[in-house]
Parts: C-alpha cells; structure tokens; sequence
C-alpha cells in the first residue's frame, strides 16, 4: 500500500493566489492517501486533551458540544486520560452532538521513556512490537463507541491517525514500530504520523516507509527556529503540520506589534490573531487545547471574523500575513 499522503482545501472554485491568502487557508482541509477511500475533512482547530486529568470527559464534551470535530489524545496515562476522552466522546455522541464518522481522532503511542512506569498500556518488558499491539489493542478498546452510535454510524473502533509520539531511541527502533504500525492501516488505523520530530529523521522516514505519514505535530517555537524546514517539506510532500504550544511557547509572538496589529484592525484577542496568522502559513491545523467555553467561541469566531477581513480588505491581509513571516524568520511563503 505505498504512496503518498495528500492534504488538500476544500473549495476548487478559488482561484489559487486568492485562495492561498485569504479563505482557504480557514477551510477544512481533507487529509487522504491512496490506502483509504473517501476523504477525512480536518478542521482549523484538534482539540487537546493533555493534562486535563479528571475533567477530561466534561471538557472533551464541552468542545464537540461548541464547534470541535477533531480531538487529540495519547495512550499515556503520564499526561492523557485517553478512556476519559472516549467517555466524552462517547457522551457527545449519546446525545447525538456528533457523530463518530463526522469525527477524526487521533491518539498516539508512546514509548517507555514517556510513560509513568507504574501506569502504562503495556508491559515495559515485553518485546518492543508487543509493545506497540498492545498499546493500539488498549486504544481500540477504549474507542469502542458500538453502544452510544445511531444507526447508519460506523460501530467497528478505528483511529483516524496513530501518532507515533517521538522517534525512538534509534532510527531502526523508529522504523520497526512504524512497520508495526503499518499493519494496522487501513482497517484498525486509517492513517500515520508522527510527533516532535526534526527533519532529518522526517526526511529519512518518509523514504523509507511502506505508509508515507499523513501528519507531523511539532511544537511552533523559536527553538526550532518555527520549523520552517519540516513545514517545507511537509507542504512539499503533502503532509499536515500539526501545531502544538502555539500560544504557550510564544508569548513574545502573542505580544508582538505584528500580531497586536491584526488584532486591532479585526477585532479579536491577539491571541486568536496569533492562530489566525500561524494558519495562514498555510497546510497548517492547531491543538488548542482551552478549557473555557468563551475561549472556544473566540476562537471559532476569530476565523470567521479573519477570513471577511481577508475578503473584504486583501491587501491589508496580504501585508499581515508577510509581517508575520518575517518575523517568524520565514522568508517566503
């Protein structure tokens, strides 16, 4: 099953530049590859579920309750309550919020050095591709929404992506897992990726794997000078860059006079202009992992409120955006 994963806006109608600066970059974007049939539609924004401990159900609830489609999530117990994110999913779609073939949920596994080794999904001890089965066998069962689905919804579990949550501690560690991995798609998991990887071992995988991944999800900082290679080749190879510690990493960019700019002219927080501006880099989705109601409906609001600015005034769109890579330190689209 090789080829590549593709990643394309919805919305043909555009002509390209005009679609590129201004609303398209707010669409949802339809992450595909030549294993799967049909289109998997992903929204601006993944909810982030880390570090919500027992509130994780309310909260994963809450989003899908108020505009979220998409929801992130680890088997590791460390920093995720991943059966609590399925009881919120599985609530929402109970009260028939949602549906599970409207959602994408991504979870991930995590190797041994990421774990609590007192609470795992596996045993530390076992066999490393024991490891990896029994991590996705773990999230199956927790994403078995077969009693809470309507009719005409999918019952068999599935995962719209398996995030492999760092390389390993070797480059054959990282691709014995992902063969592994690989396995499972396109039944149990629909497509792969992988998480707080540089472009080395990113280059190196995607040469060499059978299922090219779909996403990379990386911090958005300055240590990594805002990964301007790894989103290149991402975009080059059509893969989807997910951001993460977009606000948190970056409070020089929230309170710079670039992001303060666009905040002011449009009328929204300067953080919802800081998402706003990362998404227009384009071939970009966000884990913004709030846990206030008000919050999701500005951000929500925010891209709304962008994209008629960008329709309505392009040129003052046009400079934003540009202001804003050169900041970032990226010097062309």
């Amino acid at each position: 099953m090789p080829g590549d994963a593709t990643c394309e806006v919805l919305n043909p109608s555009r002509q390209p530049h005009e679609a590129n600066m201004t609303s398209a970059i707010f669409e949802k974007l339809v992450l595909h590859a030549p294993h799967i049939s049909g289109k998997q539609l992903i929204p601006a924004f993944i909810y982030g579920t880390a570090w919500k401990k027992e509130a994780t159900t309310d909260l994963v609830y809450q989003a899908l309750c108020n505009g979220f489609t998409a929801v992130d999530t680890a088997a590791q117990p460390k920093h995720y309550r991943e059966d609590l994110v399925a009881a919120g999913i599985a609530r929402a779609i109970n009260d028939a919020k949602v549906k599970r073939s409207d959602l994408y949920l991504q979870t991930k596994f995590t190797s041994v050095q990421g774990q609590d080794p007192d609470h795992m999904p596996y045993d530390k001890d076992s066999p490393l591709i024991e490891q990896v089965n029994a991590s996705i066998m773990s999230s199956l069962l927790n994403f078995n929404f077969a009693n809470v689905v309507k009719e005409g919804d999918v019952k068999d579990p599935y995962i719209d992506t398996l995030v492999l949550h760092s390389p390993m501690d070797t480059f054959d560690e990282t691709l014995e897992v992902w063969r592994a991995l690989e396995q499972y798609v396109p039944n149990e998991i629909r497509n792969l990726g992988i998480s707080n990887c540089n472009l080395f071992t990113l280059m190196e995988l995607y040469e060499r794997s059978t299922i090219k991944p779909s996403v990379v999800q990386n911090r958005f900082y300055p240590s990594t000078k805002f990964d301007i290679g790894v989103r290149k080749f991402c975009q080059e190879k059509n893969i989807l860059y997910e951001s993460f510690w977009t606000l948190s990493a970056n409070p020089k960019l929230v309170w710079s006079a670039e992001v303060g700019s666009l905040a002011n002219q449009v009328g929204i927080s300067t953080q919802s202009a800081l998402y706003c501006l990362v998404l227009a880099l384009g071939n970009i989705t966000i884990l913004n992992g709030t846990k206030s109601p008000r919050h999701i409906q500005e951000d929500w609001e925010a891209i709304d409120k962008v994209k008629q600015f960008a329709e309505k005034h392009p040129q003052h769109w046009e400079s934003a955006v540009a202001r804003f890579r050169a900041l970032i330190g990226q010097s062309k689209p």
